[in-house]
C-alpha cells in the first residue's frame, strides 16, 4: 500500500479530539455550535492543500472542489462531477467530550481492557476476530470514539491529499462535502446542491471494510397522545378512562414479533422509543421502519386502524395519532444508476476487498440526497460498534478505504 495513505491515522486522531456531538433536543441549526470547530479545521486543511474550499458559516457545511487532471475537455471523464461526503457530528447516544483514543498494535485476539471497567471481549464482540494482526483504535471506555463518521472524514481528506500530491493521476472533477447533524436526521437539511455542483456522489459512512449499500429503510415517526378521565378509584365505575391503560393497550395491539430485537435483513419493525403518562394523559412515541414500501404503508395504516378502534371503544378524541415520514428507500433512486454500485464493486475487487452488499437497517444522508436529485449510495468507513464506548476502528481498514476512494475517483466514468 502506498505510504501516502498512512496519514489517515494522524488525521483521524486529530479529528476525534474535536467534540462535535449533535443534540436532538436543540432547536438551532446546526444543533450545536461546536460542530463548527471541526468544520473550520477542515476548511483550513483543504485550503492548505491548495484545494478551492468554502464554508457555509451559518449552516456548518464545508465544500471543496478538486479540479480535473484530464486535459481533454471532451473526455467523457470530464462530463460529470463526483462528490464524496461524510458527516462531522457524533451521536448523542454517548459522550463525545474529551475523546482519548487508545491504539492496540498487532491485535492477537486478546480481551482488550478499555478502561473505566469496560472490556472488548472477542467472545462477545466477535467482529474482533476479523482483525487479527491489525492495529486497532479504541476508546478509553468513557466516550464514543467518533469513527462514525470521522473515519469517513479522514479518508476523504487522505484521498484529497493523495490526488493533489499526485497530479499525474488522471481523474475528472471531484467535489467534497462535510455535513453537520446527520446523527439526528438533519444532515442535508440545508445543503446547497447547486453550490456543490455534483452529478453523483457517495457517502463514506458505512461500517466494516467492503460495505456497499444502496438500500435503506423507509422511515416514519409516530406520536400517540391519549386523553383520559381521572375519577377517584373508589367511585370510578363507568366513569374513569385510564389513559395509561389505553397506552398499554395500544402497544399490545401491535405485532409482537415486528420489533428491532426480533428482526434482521429486510424485516421491518415498530420500535417503541418512549412511553409516559398517568390516568389523565399518556403518550407513546414510535419509529416505523421497512424496506418494502407496501409493507411500510401497511404499518402506518395499522397504527391508524388501532387509533380508530380505540376511539370507537373509549370515545372520539381519546386517542390522537401524528405520523411523519422521515426518509425513504434510496433504492428507488439508485436503480437507474446502478453503474455507481458496479464501479464501486469493481474498485473494491481491484484492491482485493471483498464487497459486502447488504441493505442498511437504518438511514443515511445518501437516501435524502438521492431523493433531492443526487444519486448517493453509501460505502464503508471502517468503524465497528458505532455510538458507544465499545466503538473501534482498524487502522489498516482506514488506509485501505482511503485507497479505495482514489480508485473510485479515477475509474468511475471510464
Amino acid at each position: 500500500m502506498n505510504n501516502e495513505f498512512k496519514s489517515v491515522t494522524d488525521r483521524f486522531l486529530r479529528y476525534v479530539k474535536v467534540d462535535t456531538q449533535s443534540d436532538e433536543a436543540s432547536e438551532t441549526f446546526p444543533s450545536t455550535e461546536k460542530q463548527k470547530d471541526l468544520a473550520r479545521l477542515l476548511l483550513e486543511e483543504l485550503k492548505d492543500l491548495g484545494i478551492k474550499a468554502e464554508m457555509d458559516e451559518e449552516n456548518c457545511y464545508v465544500y471543496g472542489w478538486i479540479e480535473s487532471t484530464i486535459p481533454n475537455e471532451n473526455d467523457k471523464r470530464n462530463k460529470y462531477t463526483l462528490a464524496f461526503a461524510s458527516h462531522m457530528d457524533t451521536s448523542p447516544a454517548a459522550s463525545g467530550t474529551i475523546v482519548n483514543p487508545q491504539i492496540v498494535e498487532n491485535y492477537q485476539g486478546q480481551v482488550i481492557d478499555l478502561g473505566n471497567g469496560l472490556k472488548l471481549d472477542p467472545k462477545e464482540f466477535t467482529s474482533l476476530n476479523m482483525f487479527i494482526g491489525q492495529d486497532l483504535i479504541t476508546t478509553d471506555g468513557k466516550t464514543l470514539l467518533g469513527a462514525d463518521d470521522k473515519a469517513g472524514v479522514a479518508e476523504i481528506m487522505t484521498m484529497a491529499t493523495y490526488l493533489v500530491n499526485n497530479p499525474q493521476v488522471e481523474h475528472g472533477p471531484i467535489a467534497i462535502c462535510f455535513t453537520p447533524d446527520e446523527e439526528i436526521g438533519a444532515g442535508v437539511a440545508r445543503i446547497d446542491l447547486e453550490r456543490l455542483g455534483a452529478d453523483f456522489a457517495y457517502t463514506v459512512d458505512g461500517g466494516e471494510l467492503g460495505e456497499l449499500q444502496y438500500e435503506n429503510f423507509n422511515a416514519a415517526s409516530a406520536k400517540i397522545q391519549i386523553r383520559g378521565k381521572s375519577v377517584h378509584p373508589g367511585s370510578a365505575k363507568g366513569l374513569m378512562v385510564n389513559a395509561a391503560d389505553i397506552a398499554v393497550e395500544f402497544a399490545d395491539s401491535l405485532p409482537k414479533d415486528q420489533v428491532p430485537q426480533k428482526t434482521e435483513g429486510y424485516e421491518g419493525f415498530f420500535s417503541l422509543q418512549g412511553i409516559s403518562g398517568d390516568v389523565s394523559n399518556a403518550s407513546l412515541s414510535y419509529i416505523i421502519r421497512d424496506h418494502d414500501m407496501d409493507k411500510f404503508v401497511e404499518k402506518k395504516n395499522l397504527m391508524a386502524k388501532i387509533t380508530e378502534e380505540l376511539n370507537e371503544k373509549y370515545g372520539q378524541g381519546t386517542v390522537s395519532l401524528e405520523l411523519k415520514d422521515s426518509y425513504f428507500n434510496m433504492k428507488e433512486k439508485i436503480k437507474d444508476h446502478m453503474f455507481l454500485i458496479e464501479k464501486a464493486k469493481e474498485a473494491m475487487e481491484n484492491l482485493d476487498i471483498e464487497p459486502l452488499i447488504a441493505p442498511i437497517r437504518g438511514g443515511t444522508d445518501g437516501a435524502q440526497l438521492s431523493y433531492m436529485g443526487l444519486p448517493t449510495p453509501n460505502i464503508c468507513a471502517g468503524g465497528i460498534n458505532f455510538h458507544g464506548e465499545y466503538e473501534y476502528v482498524s487502522i489498516q481498514s482506514m488506509e485501505k478505504i482511503s485507497e479505495l476512494l482514489v480508485e473510485i475517483a479515477v475509474n468511475i466514468f471510464k
